[in-house]
């Protein structure tokens, strides 16, 4: 390597260190620091309820991994009637609206956590594998739903006696009632099928939320709400709204669309969770969002990092329109960081969760508001 070379080297990764502490300083900063913003209250109850009839809509609605379609139908029923949605190879749902330079790009997926059906055991159980990162325990003992062609079969998660073995667990089971493989392949149950728990969205108290698959349900749900009172009169450039499949396991659709598109968007918005620290047993050193103060700009996290002349073009869009806004650093990944190997900028949003890839996630549904705001105004004047 020469002298040149080397000396651009380090520059560019000092450059990259720089933004990394930027990001990273910016997420210490507290909202107050970021003037102008109107806080959603409980009393836009409109705005709340309609947030809450997309957002449990999409959570009552199974999709693991590679097998979104449901999920997928879902959207299109909440979308609004001027919407055309198009299905590409790799099961992405697009809407596209707006026309000439920059192309935006947002992005939400459509998939949850779960598992598949690895094989069926002689004794009538199921052994499974996992479809993205969670803790297998969590299901250990609870209510199982087998999704298989001939519908849903009833099913209970088998608790392991792993307390031995606890870094190299024996596979999640399932047992369907069945004493046999020939009596489970009856039940329509077969390797392949997808494996999820009951679910159902939960109103707490006040505008809180609880459920399963809110990432990224969430996302799933600011994109409809934002394509619903998008005044489309007000665009000045080409947008497209994806909604993703196959998140979990390592980005895939997102891949597909971001490998379709190319160099031609000028940014990417990936919208999914921002995993807070905002819960009581987390420490409060890294992540913390609190639930109710708003959307979270994704400053940095495992995947990207937003340059931080793009956050602040976050901040003044959210001024412009009055829009709770909080910045943060966070763990994870997200759907943008396929499409920068092209030269397109990520430039992650979110919301705070609670335990993610729980099944029991909490939200506010005054950040799931804020979120598709905040979405309506970047598509119409960033």
């Amino acid at each position: 390597m020469s002298t040149t070379k080397a000396t651009e080297g380090r520059k560019d990764g000092m450059g990259m260190i720089r933004r990394v502490q930027v990001s990273a300083a910016l997420a210490l900063l507290p909202l107050a620091v970021i003037p102008s913003f109107r806080r959603l209250s409980a009393q836009d109850s409109s705005r709340i309820s309609e947030a809450q009839t997309v957002l449990s809509a999409l959570v009552e609605s199974y999709g693991v991994s590679g097998a979104e379609g449901p999920v997928r139908e879902t959207v299109k029923r909440l979308l609004p009637a001027w919407a055309r949605p198009e299905t590409d190879s790799a099961g992405n749902l697009w809407v596209r609206l707006g026309q000439g330079d920059p192309l935006v790009v947002f992005v939400a997926h459509l998939d949850e956590i779960g598992f598949t059906v690895d094989s069926i055991r002689d004794d009538g159980s199921l052994v499974l594998r996992t479809r993205g990162g969670f803790f297998s325990s969590l299901f250990e003992g609870q209510a199982a739903l087998v999704h298989s062609a001939r519908g849903d079969v009833a099913g209970i998660f088998l608790p392991r006696d792993s307390g031995f073995t606890r870094h190299n667990p024996p596979p999640v089971r399932v047992d369907v009632g069945a004493s046999s493989r020939a009596a489970a392949l009856a039940l329509g149950v077969a390797a392949g099928s997808t494996v999820t728990m009951p679910k159902q969205y939960v109103r707490l108290a006040g505008t809180r939320a609880t459920g399963r698959s809110f990432d990224d349900r969430v996302g799933d749900a600011a994109q409809i709400l934002a394509l619903r009172h998008l005044d489309r009169t007000k665009l000045k450039h080409a947008v497209i709204f994806i909604w993703s499949t196959r998140e979990e396991i390592g980005l895939e659709g997102a891949g597909a669309a971001a490998a379709a598109l190319g160099p031609t968007p000028r940014r990417v918005h990936a919208i999914d969770t921002f995993v807070s620290a905002d819960s009581p047993l987390e420490r409060r050193n890294f992540a913390v969002a609190p639930l109710g103060q708003g959307a979270v700009a994704r400053a940095t996290d495992n995947s990207a990092v937003t340059p931080p002349a793009y956050v602040d073009s976050l901040v003044a869009v959210a001024q412009a329109r009055h829009i709770a806004l909080q910045v943060g650093t966070t763990n994870g990944g997200n759907d943008g960081s396929t499409f920068t190997p092209y030269g397109v900028v990520d430039v992650a949003l979110g919301w705070p969760l609670r335990y993610s890839h729980s099944p029991a996630e909490v939200v506010d549904l005054k950040d799931v508001a804020s979120l598709a705001d905040l979405v309506q105004a970047v598509a119409e004047i960033w």
